[in-house]
């Protein structure tokens, strides 16, 4: 089998001593291409690329979620074809690799690493659905190019946080769980839609839900992990359905202390809940608006402002190795 593996060097828990030892274990039971990422955005040229050339069969991103949600826009720049594509496997080198985790593989990369030599040897694989991400038509916003996302996406408080977050990480900080809540503090701190929600959901047929401060898309649950500990926004979310939402119209103190201990005691059976929640599950096609530009994020890539985010759910989009 023609592989090509992207690697991404700036991955915060592998080594070269260790990527070396990862490229030597894959070469040895496939025909592998090896290429170093350069620039932000080179790993999706290179899977667009492998996508087209029609002679590559797999493509495996060695790295966390940001490169992994490149490799996914790559493959599927032309769209959802699972078996026309070359397949994914990911191994994970990120800090919190919720994606690869989530599909059940070691968070070591060197155990991930013979997992995914195992599934090829046995053939297993599969399909999963993805989210897709767009601005909406008839807004200043329609003009914002489609991107899809492994398992979530934020329009609001959460965005603004993962914001803050990169912005201390490009200064030289480490992404770890206390930065995550400095900056969480920060943002309480500095929102100004915190006591009235900015945001509308509306979808099809049903009545629009208004005013939310936070609105969380999930893909797959758990939605993020606090070191070994997973995080369930939507504990109903899979691979296997189409989008959920966990939507928040409130978060004063005593609800941002409320809501926190929820999704830290959350499990497969529950999330967080109460007067001020709202979960929806498996959508298929939804808007997001603003009364005001606010943060928005995909996969934990921060992308600037928006005013309005048009959501599709597709499932079975994309072929796994795992």
């Amino acid at each position: 089998m023609r592989a090509l593996l992207v690697v991404n060097p700036a991955a915060t828990t592998t080594s070269a001593r260790t990527r070396d030892v990862l490229i030597h274990a894959l070469a040895s039971d496939l025909k592998l291409d090896v290429v170093t990422t350069e620039y932000r955005g080179h790993a999706r040229d290179l899977a667009r690329q492998a996508a087209e050339n029609g002679e590559t069969e797999l493509v495996v991103a060695l790295g966390g979620d940001g490169t992994v949600n490149e490799v996914v826009n790559g493959l599927l720049h032309h769209g959802p074809a699972p078996e026309a594509l070359p397949g994914l496997a990911v191994v994970p080198g990120g800090s919190t690799n919720v994606f690869a985790r989530a599909l059940g593989l070691p968070n070591d990369a060197i155990e991930a690493t013979g997992a995914l030599l195992d599934a090829l040897h046995d053939h297993s694989e599969r399909t999963v659905g993805l989210g897709l991400a767009a601005g909406t038509p008839g807004t200043e916003d329609e003009g914002a190019p489609a991107r899809w996302f492994t398992f979530c996406a934020g329009f609001g408080f959460d965005a603004g946080v993962v914001g803050r977050v990169e912005q201390q990480r490009e200064q030289g900080k480490r992404s770890t769980h206390a930065l995550y809540i400095r900056q969480v503090v920060r943002q309480f701190l500095k929102d100004q839609h915190r006591r009235q929600g900015a945001i509308t959901l509306e979808r099809p047929g049903h009545d629009p839900v208004e005013q939310l401060v936070v609105s969380i898309v999930c893909n797959t649950a758990p939605w993020t992990y606090l070191g070994n500990r997973p995080v369930y926004a939507a504990p109903e979310a899979s691979f296997d359905t189409a989008l959920d939402v966990l939507g928040l119209s409130r978060l004063s103190p005593s609800a941002v202390a409320r809501y926190a201990t929820q999704l830290l005691t959350s499990s497969p059976e529950r999330g967080p809940h109460g007067k001020h929640a709202v979960s929806l599950h498996d959508l298929t096609d939804f808007t997001l608006h603003s009364q005001a530009p606010l943060p928005f994020q995909m996969d934990g890539d921060h992308l600037g402002l928006r005013t309005s985010v048009t959501f599709t759910g597709v499932r079975r989009a994309l072929r796994v190795i795992v």
